[in-house]
């Protein structure tokens, strides 16, 4: 046994691409191993990641492949034998096959009797192996985006290869790909460490070469660095601490190889600018980290996180260049903010004509209007069902929502746009739920980020969403497998995730709503529907983590209001692990069967259940049992007390324990049995209406 390396270094990747290749290179090394017999299941391995590199490195590889015994199986006998002597076509297959021709057997399957013969397929050398197959797993790792770079070459990578390591323990593995044959020699830091190979003498030394080298390959090592790092400089300002950024460490640990972290600093007058566009300019245009004081405030200090070391001259160096850089983006914000200012929204209204939402969907100015008509049906099916809204605001929010696109700031920094509108409002004397309501509008943009925090944002945002939802899927513009050009998927996981999350009471019925806004039938409005439902289904497994049988329940039984098909499937998943609710479960899905069963032979029930026909002991208590539970069940329901009402449903699993053991629901007596089939039917639909029990997965 021996440890294996592989190393691939590359010219820059870009951050948001390495985590992800990172994991898939592990998983595609290892899985290649497993397959070839190389390594036991669950192996030890362990991934890294630089922005200049991706390595592997896997312990206990066997140094070649075990020769395998196996059965291979030739022609049909009728082919294989004339007049009982061998055709050719059985020459060939003991030729194939390495063996004579009497040594051939009989092996008979369900296609007829077979000539077979047992080989023993010699095992390879772990090296050979390696280099066959390898190469064809780098060339299937997903890119968002690949490059050719070698005139004339068919691989396509994400950027140039520049060296390659792969070491089984001592030995070099001579894989080629892009150019380059794999050795034992790495490279450190570019900067810090210049072009001086480091030689690899085994794969267990590669963590700490590196490290002598100034790269540090463990990428879980390097963010707790960097946070270490950015404590430390932090604790030499009085009362401030730098503000937690999860995505920003992500990215910033990406982009290093030697972490190090400097504090700068700005002048104070430019905390008069709205601190969202003062984080912007700092987060996403240099990559810094806002500082703030302990009651959460902004303080004129930034951290900025380096890809290099430096002495305290260097440093020195680097904090100014930063800070000048800085100090000139807002510069720039600011200017663009106060010259905003002398137009305001309501004027801005016109210029939406002039800024094209989509070619065959028009403008933004006509897009409001939509969303308008849209949020105003909408406003009124909320208040229908007695939650407070303010139309008045909504209709100004709506008007005003997309204002902001005309303005310097939001072309300046468009990811801030919405918000920048929200702002704008603030500062132009609107009323607060205007405000929110335009700045909230794009919320939520992931599964991750909050809903609006206001009922007219929530409405706001359903309806902005919804129109880009209709309008596209009027065009035929619906997602395609993996394709999804206009984030339709994300806009409606949005509209669910807001349904299911804020007091927004309203149907799936909405698409029907948008649909007529967008001046389309009742067909569009019926795919827009189902398009809502899947994504409701998507929310139930993958944000609330429901298992898919129980998402299937639930949602066999309605999808319409959101918020109860949450409620419903958290009931299920509370109560499907007793084991009354599995006994009734299964029980139900056996009087499914039933009923399904006789309709098929074209026996159906009696309209209703009559009392005389209950003729045995057990039946007479199911029906009876099941009466008084079906009016209990109905009020908890009502109150959406949906798991104290499964809880009450499991009560009744004595009852059809001894139905089922005593009755025979299909009896000779035709009256009878369609009573029972009544009966079976009624305990269904009175107990059925928070899932349908048939879809949930039950032991044996």
């Amino acid at each position: 046994m021996a440890e294996f390396l592989f190393e691939i270094g590359l010219e820059e990747i870009p951050a948001r691409m390495i985590a992800g290749a990172q994991a898939e290179l592990q998983r595609r090394v290892v899985t290649l191993l497993e397959r070839e017999r190389l390594v036991s299941a669950g192996v030890a391995s362990k991934s890294f990641a630089t922005p200049r590199r991706l390595a592997v490195w896997v312990a206990d590889v066997a140094e070649r492949q075990e020769d395998v015994a196996e059965e291979l199986v030739g022609p049909s006998i009728k082919v294989a034998y004339k007049d009982g002597v061998p055709t050719a076509a059985a020459q060939a297959f003991a030729q194939k096959a390495g063996v004579a021709v009497g040594a051939l057997k009989t092996v008979t399957t369900s296609k007829g009797e077979y000539l077979a013969a047992a080989t023993t397929k010699q095992g390879r050398e772990t090296a050979e192996v390696i280099v066959a197959e390898l190469p064809k797993e780098l060339a299937g790792i997903y890119w968002a985006k690949n490059m050719y770079w070698r005139a004339g070459r068919p691989e396509r990578f994400v950027r140039p290869v520049r060296w390659m390591v792969a070491l089984l323990g001592a030995k070099t593995v001579p894989v080629n790909f892009g150019g380059y044959e794999a050795g034992a020699v790495t490279y450190g830091h570019r900067v810090l460490f210049g072009d001086e190979a480091i030689v690899l003498k085994s794969p267990g030394e590669y963590e700490q070469a590196l490290e002598q080298g100034f790269v540090v390959a463990d990428v879980e090592v390097r963010r707790q660095r960097i946070r270490k790092a950015m404590d430390a400089v932090t604790r030499t300002v009085a009362e401030v601490r730098w503000r937690e950024d999860e995505e920003l460490v992500e990215t910033v640990t990406q982009l290093t190889e030697w972490p190090s972290v400097v504090m700068g600093g700005f002048e104070a007058e430019y905390l008069t600018l709205p601190e969202e566009v003062l984080v912007t300019v700092m987060r996403d245009h240099q990559k810094y980290f806002a500082v703030e004081d302990k009651a959460g405030k902004l303080a004129p200090h930034f951290l900025a996180v380096l890809n290099t070391a430096a002495d305290e001259a260097g440093l020195a160096v680097i904090r100014h260049g930063n800070e000048r850089v800085l100090r000139a983006r807002f510069n720039d914000a600011r200017f663009f903010w106060e010259f905003d200012q002398r137009v305001p929204l309501v004027d801005r209204v016109e210029l939406l004509k002039n800024v094209t939402f989509q070619k065959e969907l028009g403008s933004y100015a006509a897009k409001t209007s939509r969303v308008r008509k849209l949020a105003s049906g909408l406003a009124g099916l909320v208040l229908e069902r007695k939650c407070e809204l303010n139309p008045v605001a909504l209709d100004e929010a709506a008007s005003l929502a997309k204002t902001d696109l005309t303005s310097e700031l939001v072309k300046e920094f468009t990811e801030l746009q919405g918000i920048v509108g929200g702002l704008y409002a603030r500062a132009q004397g609107y009323g607060v739920a205007t405000a929110e309501a335009i700045y909230d509008q794009y919320k939520p943009v992931s599964m991750e980020d909050s809903v609006p925090r206001t009922v007219e944002g929530a409405v706001l945002a359903i309806a902005d969403k919804a129109d880009t939802i209709a309008g596209m899927f009027g065009l035929g513009k619906e997602p395609t497998g993996s394709k999804d050009p206009f984030a339709l998927r994300r806009a409606a996981n949005g509209i669910v995730k807001i349904l299911a999350e804020t007091a927004v009471a309203l149907p799936l019925t909405l698409a029907e709503i948008a649909a007529a806004a967008c001046g389309q039938n009742e067909t569009l409005a019926g795919k827009v529907r189902g398009f809502l439902a899947e994504r409701l289904e998507f929310y139930l497994r993958e944000a609330r983590g429901h298992a898919y049988d129980v998402v299937k329940a639930v949602l066999a039984v309605g999808a319409e209001d959101v918020r109860d098909a949450v409620a419903r499937a958290e009931a299920v998943t509370a109560v499907r692990g007793s084991d009354d609710f599995a006994a009734v479960s299964a029980a139900f899905k056996r009087m499914r069967n039933i009923l399904a069963q006789a309709a098929e032979k074209g026996i159906a029930p009696a309209a209703r259940v009559e009392a005389v026909l209950l003729t045995e002991a057990t039946e007479k208590a199911l029906a009876e049992r099941s009466s008084e539970l079906a009016a209990d069940v109905l009020a908890l329901r009502g109150e959406r007390n949906h798991k104290a009402a499964l809880e009450s449903i499991a009560t009744l699993r004595p009852q059809v324990d001894a139905f089922f053991d005593a009755v025979m629901v299909m009896a000779p007596d035709v009256e009878v049995r369609a009573n029972r089939l009544a009966l079976l039917g009624r305990v269904l639909g009175d107990f059925s209406g928070i899932a349908e029990f048939s879809e949930i997965v039950t032991a044996g």
